[in-house]
């Protein structure tokens, strides 16, 4: 038997043979006294915040700098360490939180069961008769048995009898299980070989039994907008000093899953800037799903032993590296699909519903100018996922992750916050409040939002004002504020589908009008605008930019640029691959240059000059066949040292015969003309009556320029009359 000191948490815990010492009601679950948050020596200076703190959340919150400490020699969840420094460190004396440390640490080391330590446990156990643990608790009912039985997850016991006292007081042990306090019995009896040794004596969560929310909004009052967001961000760990006003709105917007009803979040961002950190480490309402294979049964719903799956265990899922996410079912997706947008799911002969929010966080690789240059936001997702127009729409939010510095240490704060297990709790009872008509009372919406924007905006607006207002009480600039950001996360998502989808998601000028005096405020997103694949200004002479589909049906941005050296007129290409198409397209312009050369100027020769032309993909989704206008022009500006005209973009194909050929998806290459910086576009004849299919906005973003023949094509590209 070892010393008192390394003892069972405390002795008077433990249960030896038949006796049991019940704790008192002041004494806390090891046995000690708990300690008094308010003891803060006369002489501790503290700040207005903290004095604040204490005043109205007195015992519910912790310094953070304790958790620091302990987190990094301890292989347990946040919430679990804060519990017990919240126990035994609630002070401003230094000496009685060392000694608060040295008793959490021993907690961990004497109890705190590591799985490789399992069989030592159990063995200490057997000996001694009782023995407190630390551990993750799942419980399932064995109808077989008409009882309740318990899963230790690092102890490795199964099938442990359970009091249904503690299901029906604590009812998330049926759903994913949670980390308890469990005193444990072992009492064998040789009479009775089949009866389990092993009983649970007595069981206590490590999570906040009641959440006073009448209080929580009553004490909101008493700080400012600026005091209660750094208590929020503390709670989590970060320091918010550290940050900018935005960055700190953007690490507050990753909580909104947490507040917020089947909220739909997308998050990708470089490395290390903490994308996961929140559902994994602060809330144990929230699980983390790692990259790679999943199932159907496992996310939704198992038909074989008729369970829900993960979204009606949790409050919110969250998928780390989507670029690994797959579905081992093929209608796996479209499931998921099915539940982002309506919160339900058939499975079976019946429709299941959850709340369970979604998130999906990953990594980009690349500067985001040149992943908005050759691809979209969303290029990270699995194939599957990242092209399916249907699937982003239900995205109701876009967390910019590349506007997040990568964390340091000193980005962690050491003051003081909310208990983790306080703050996750407060956050689950916020999901049952309804606060998506707030924005109603200063503003409405613009008419460029369709029905899931509006659903997405309002989402948002409602899980920042759980988050910042949860007593209901804001200003109009509150509002305001909220509203922007929330627009903003969503035109995000609009903006990708937009260049995946083409004219189907055209409306992407959000706003929002206000009541009182109908001004209208447009929001943009920060990362749109300059870098434009089409440059301003004049290009060199052979340069030449076009705008059409491929085989595909996507639509690309293509840069020709041309060589001419003594020779006998022979072209040369590059990067245009074996496609027979697009070499069919380039030998027309070719023939038709051979043919048509003196139609167009006596200056451009082929016969004593050769010609090399390098053909790039600007976005990287396959070479288009629509070249030979394009050719053309590139040899005739280098042959005449003439370049074409500033920031153009040429559209449009000819025959053998020189007969023009209609422009396919005119408004779709009109878009993408204009998210790529094009100001002029070179377009035939032909296509002005289709123009009447393009919003009027679009048409009038350039200055269109038509030809009704080959050789005019040239003529205007060039400037020339």
């Amino acid at each position: 038997m070892q010393d008192d000191q390394n003892d069972v948490i405390k002795q008077e815990d433990v249960v030896t043979g038949d006796n049991t010492n019940s704790l008192s009601a002041d004494e806390d679950e090891f046995g000690e006294a708990a300690l008094a948050t308010d003891d803060v020596p006369s002489d501790s200076i503290v700040s207005e915040l903290n004095t604040k703190l204490r005043e109205h959340f007195d015992g519910k919150i912790v310094r953070k700098d304790l958790t620091k400490k302990l987190r990094q020699g301890a292989n347990v969840p946040v919430y679990v360490l804060e519990y017990l420094l919240g126990q035994y460190c609630g002070s401003d004396d230094d000496e009685i939180i060392q000694e608060g440390m040295e008793n959490v640490k021993r907690i961990l080391a004497d109890n705190f069961v590591r799985p490789d330590e399992a069989q030592k446990i159990l063995a200490i156990l057997r000996e001694r008769g009782a023995y407190t643990v630390i551990d993750k608790l799942t419980v399932h009912l064995n109808i077989k048995a008409d009882a309740f039985e318990a899963e230790f997850s690092n102890l490795g016991l199964k099938n442990i009898p359970l009091d249904p006292e503690y299901v029906s007081k604590f009812d998330r042990l049926l759903c994913g299980g949670i980390w308890c306090i469990v005193q444990l019995q072992y009492e064998f009896i040789e009479e009775d070989k089949k009866r389990n040794p092993i009983r649970v004596l007595k069981l206590t969560p490590i999570q906040m039994p009641h959440v006073d929310m009448k209080e929580i909004k009553n004490a909101r009052k008493a700080f400012t907008k600026d005091e209660w967001l750094t208590i929020l961000l503390r709670s989590t760990g970060m320091e918010p000093d550290k940050f900018t006003e935005r960055e700190k709105w953007l690490l507050l917007a990753r909580m909104i899953p947490l507040v917020e009803n089947n909220y739909n979040l997308c998050e990708l961002g470089p490395r290390s800037t903490g994308k996961s950190h929140i559902y994994k480490e602060i809330s144990p309402n929230s699980i983390l799903v790692s990259g790679g294979q999943t199932t159907v049964a496992n996310l939704f719903y198992n038909m074989v032993n008729k369970s829900v799956g993960l979204v009606g265990l949790w409050d919110c899922v969250a998928f780390d590296e989507v670029a690994g996410i797959t579905f081992k079912d093929k209608d796996g997706v479209q499931i998921m699909k099915d539940y982002m947008a309506s919160g339900s799911f058939a499975r079976g002969k019946e429709e299941k519903a959850a709340s369970a929010a979604m998130v999906f966080v990953g990594n980009i690789n690349q500067s985001v100018d040149v992943l908005l240059k050759t691809s979209h936001l969303f290029a990270p997702f699995p194939a599957v996922m990242a092209y399916d127009t249907a699937f982003l729409d239900r995205m109701h939010c876009y967390v910019p992750g590349w506007e997040i510095p990568k964390f340091r240490p000193d980005f962690f704060t050491d003051d003081y916050g909310f208990i983790t297990d306080f703050v996750a709790e407060f956050m689950r009872e916020m999901r049952k409040e309804p606060f998506a008509d707030a924005l109603d009372k200063y503003y409405r919406l613009g008419t460029n939002l369709n029905q899931r924007d509006v659903i997405a905006v309002r989402k948002s607006v409602a899980g920042f004002t759980k988050l910042m207002y949860p007593d209901g009480v804001f200003s109009k600039e509150d509002m305001a504020e909220i509203l922007e950001i929330s627009l903003e996360m969503r035109r995000r998502v609009k903006e990708q589908l937009k260049k995946i989808g083409g004219m189907e998601f055209y409306d992407v000028n959000f706003s929002y009008i206000d009541n009182e005096s109908f001004e209208e405020h447009y929001i943009a997103t920060p990362e749109t605008g300059g870098g434009k694949l089409i440059p301003e200004g004049m290009c060199n002479p052979g340069q030449i930019y076009t705008v059409s589909q491929t085989k595909s049906g996507m639509i690309g941005v293509y840069r020709l640029e041309t060589q001419m050296l003594p020779g006998n007129g022979k072209l040369t290409t590059i990067g245009i691959g074996t496609d027979r198409d697009v070499k069919g397209a380039i030998t027309t312009a070719h023939n038709f240059l051979k043919a048509q050369a003196n139609t167009i100027s006596g200056n451009v020769s082929t016969t004593n000059k050769d010609y090399i032309i390098n053909y790039q993909d600007m976005q990287g989704i396959g070479m288009t066949k629509v070249l030979a206008l394009p050719t053309l022009i590139a040899i005739c500006s280098i042959a005449l040292e003439k370049p074409v005209l500033s920031s153009l973009a040429v559209l449009g194909e000819f025959s053998i015969g020189g007969t023009l050929l209609k422009v396919e998806s005119l408004a779709d290459i009109l878009q993408i003309c204009l998210d790529s910086g094009a100001k002029k576009v070179l377009l035939p004849i032909t296509a002005a009556a289709e123009l009447h299919s393009v919003p009027a906005d679009l048409v009038g973003a350039f200055s269109l320029i038509f030809y009704t023949t080959v050789q005019e094509a040239v003529f205007k590209a060039l400037g020339a009359d």
